[in-house]
């Protein structure tokens, strides 16, 4: 029935006739840019956040504990719903490379060979600690408070903690097991533990921007396609998301026409303790073979985020 339920699954990826990869990683880290760049090719299709693995989650947790499902289950059928989610959200793009993006899907590595029987190639955007924490405060900076009566997000939840809005406690807040960067870093660490690590592709934000050729041919290698000789002058984000009524943002996705850095530097916008804070928290760049060690990484720390391992103990349906 496995078998059965498999070749549905790819009968129906085949008939949209679509290869499908995942962008995840750290925010502020270069993924629209990188997402405009790889729309240059017509083959390419790679859209804002999507809300798929969310909705496979959703779905997944609602079969599970559906009293009428639990009293007549039929696990096959549910696994073919889940798994259709992916296809069928793209089933309106022509083009046959799908990239789908969400920081979760770290999280939910499994998902990807468990409904879709496919090999994980996941790209991993990632940046300096310190670095991340300045564009956002400097995003912060450069945006009011409110935006047509919207807090951003990250004020909005400081707010509601009764917690003092200061550009220090903003980058804990940040960098927080709660904080956009603190759930970015557990997934990606989670996704490494369960030894992933060949299914994941880095992208440094500096090499994407100091040498942008090298760092996308290096894409195109990983994931086995055709190289595409794209142009770095002529950028341009075609999937424009409502910046300011969601993230309270106006320009969170922005992206210049050309490609080059106007990032600010850390130590004219963060404090010496947050910087202090900052220092050797890359661990993707110390990758080795004792990653899942625990003794060798108990030190490691991302601002004040805990290192406790957080158990998963989702089940596919069906497997």
């Amino acid at each position: 029935m496995k078998e059965m339920i498999k070749e549905i699954i790819l009968e129906e990826m085949n008939r949209l006739n679509k290869n499908f990869y995942f962008m995840s990683g750290l925010p502020r880290s270069g993924s629209t840019l990188l997402s405009s760049i790889l729309n240059q090719n017509p083959r390419f299709y790679s859209g804002p956040s999507s809300p798929v693995v969310a909705t496979m989650i959703g779905l997944e947790n609602q079969f599970s504990n559906d009293e009428l499902f639990l009293g007549y289950p039929k696990p096959q059928q549910a696994k073919e719903i889940i798994a259709s989610v992916l296809p069928q959200y793209y089933s309106d793009r022509q083009e046959p490379v799908i990239f789908d993006k969400n920081r979760s899907w770290t999280v939910r590595m499994n998902y990807i060979p468990g409904y879709f029987d496919i090999q994980p190639k996941v790209i991993c955007p990632v940046r300096d600690t310190a670095e991340i924490l300045t564009s956002f405060i400097s995003m912060m900076r450069r945006n009011p408070y409110e935006v047509n009566g919207k807090i951003n997000f990250i004020d909005e939840m400081l707010v509601k903690s009764n917690i003092p809005l200061t550009d220090d406690n903003r980058c804990e807040f940040i960098a927080s097991q709660n904080g956009i960067l603190g759930q970015s870093v557990e997934g990606l660490k989670k996704a490494l533990m369960e030894g992933y690590d060949n299914s994941i592709h880095f992208v440094e934000y500096r090499d994407l921007v100091n040498n942008p050729k090298e760092t996308v041919d290096k894409i195109y290698k990983f994931l086995g396609e055709e190289l595409f000789e794209h142009d770095f002058n002529k950028l341009n984000n075609i999937n424009r998301e409502n910046d300011a009524q969601i993230y309270g943002f106006a320009d969170m996705h922005e992206v210049r026409p050309t490609l080059e850095s106007v990032s600010k530097n850390p130590e004219d916008i963060l404090s010496p303790e947050i910087l202090e804070k900052c220092k050797d928290t890359e661990f993707w760049r110390i990758l080795n073979s004792d990653f899942e060690d625990d003794d060798a990484h108990e030190d490691e720390e991302i601002l004040e985020i805990s290192e406790d391992d957080q158990e998963d103990d989702t089940q596919l349906i069906g497997s």
